[in-house]
């Protein structure tokens, strides 16, 4: 039946292969390469980026461009689709095995919650 819930476990083990395969392995690894700075404050308070225009605290700087930005989300959806569609031969786990166990987001859970009671007609809760 499509509507039959997928079990924890199960649940578990795609949300690790998926994220590993779609966004882990994907241009996020670019972003992420490189140096970085560090912080003696530990905050980063502390840590300018300068440029012929002025210098930017580190804490309010983008660190991603739109460009780049709409490039991985691109890439990730498409990763996403692909993943979907072959699940069965993509949930294969590599470093994600040894990744902590996933919970569920709190915010992403009560934006489905409050979808599910609207969908079976029950009053919103305002949370």
């Amino acid at each position: 039946m499509a509507n039959e819930p997928i079990p924890d476990r199960a649940a578990r083990r795609i949300a690790l292969a998926l994220v590993e395969q779609c966004v882990r392995n994907s241009r996020l690894e670019e972003l992420h390469a490189g140096m970085r700075p560090d912080s003696l404050l530990g905050d980063f308070s502390d840590v300018k980026v300068v440029t012929p225009f002025g210098d930017i605290p580190w804490t309010e700087l983008s660190r991603i461009s739109d460009a780049e930005m709409k490039t991985l989300m691109i890439e990730i959806v498409n990763r996403v689709y692909t993943f979907l569609t072959h699940m069965e031969d993509l949930t294969a786990l590599s470093d994600a095995a040894r990744w902590d166990r996933p919970v569920h987001d709190p915010r992403l859970l009560g934006t489905a919650l409050r979808r599910a009671a609207a969908r079976k007609g029950e009053p919103l809760d305002d949370n």
